[in-house]
């Protein structure tokens, strides 16, 4: 799905492209009726048209969207525009944990870090009986705010302020 920048979703305006994976693409977008930026990631055409995984990426949103924790990112809508699926996502500003590390050779303090805020995401995530599948570097971001965010389909953690 190849998105013009300033295309619109329900009320999501298309503003630039984010990232490409496995599910599909990511985009940031406005939401203009909350006016905040949001990422909205569509389904690509083979999660799409698989019912079964379109289900299942279903049911782990709904799950998701019930999670409420500092580490752990706010799903705001799984809807769907002329059979596109998507989902739309708190947008984090931020690198991927595989960006910073072809980058800068990380320290035991920032590695620490990192491994403890994943690690509370992941534990409020199974207090609530929702488990996350997808724990790899290119999922976690690191950002620089400091309201650490993490994520279901996205995991992150606040990045020591050296970043």
């Amino acid at each position: 799905m190849n998105l013009e920048n300033g295309a619109v979703i329900n009320q999501y305006k298309i503003l630039s492209p984010i990232g490409k994976g496995g599910m599909g693409e990511v985009y940031l977008a406005e939401d203009t009726k909350l006016n905040r930026r949001v990422a909205l990631k569509f389904l690509s055409v083979s999660v799409s048209n698989d019912k079964n995984r379109l289900r299942r990426f279903e049911q782990e949103a709904f799950a998701a969207s019930a999670l409420n924790h500092p580490n752990i990112l706010t799903i705001y809508e799984f809807g769907a525009e002329a059979e596109t699926y998507f989902l739309a996502t708190e947008f984090i500003e931020g690198e991927t944990l595989r960006e910073v590390m072809r980058r800068n050779k990380l320290t035991l303090k920032e590695i620490l870090n990192i491994a403890e805020q994943t690690a509370f995401a992941l534990s409020a995530a199974h207090k609530a009986e929702t488990h996350h599948r997808f724990q790899k570097r290119p999922a976690l971001r690191l950002t620089t705010s400091p309201a650490t965010v993490s994520s279901w389909l996205s995991c992150a953690a606040q990045s020591p302020t050296m970043w």
